[in-house]
């Protein structure tokens, strides 16, 4: 008598979707990072355009937003306001204003443009050919 052998349809479909998955896990990461050092040089030519010397804080999480309150004139402690929900819309707002002033964009527009569509007007900051000057912002 002939007997069949069963084999599962479905063997080795795991190996491949986990497969699959890493390799878009990768590429996601790879991407990310590609993303994380642009946005960080911009703020690094910001940071130079400001006057700093320590433009390399650009590339470091959280200290970067220190830095950025020294140069829009506000105390450090407002980083504890954007560890705070909606608080930290307001808090933004204001580094966002504070900075289009530095660079002489005194518009309203161009404050909301930066608050919303951040990921285009740092770069336009950073890279093009304004140039801060600190005078421009208030003192408060």
């Amino acid at each position: 008598m002939l007997t069949l052998l069963q084999t599962d349809p479905y063997e080795g479909v795991d190996a491949v979707s986990g497969a699959a998955a890493a390799g878009l896990g990768i590429g996601t990461m790879f991407i990310s990072l590609l993303v994380y050092l642009f946005y960080g040089y911009c703020m690094y030519k910001i940071f130079q355009k400001a006057g700093r010397q320590d433009a390399w804080a650009a590339f470091v999480p959280i200290y970067n937003a220190i830095v950025m309150l020294d140069i829009v004139k506000k105390p450090i402690w407002w980083i504890i306001l954007f560890l705070i929900p909606f608080v930290n819309l307001y808090a933004s707002w204001v580094v966002n204003d504070r900075l289009a002033k530095g660079f002489a964009k005194e518009t309203p527009l161009y404050t909301i443009l930066l608050f919303f569509f951040g990921f285009i007007f740092i770069p336009v900051l950073g890279l093009g050919s304004d140039t801060y000057d600190s005078k421009r912002i208030p003192n408060d």
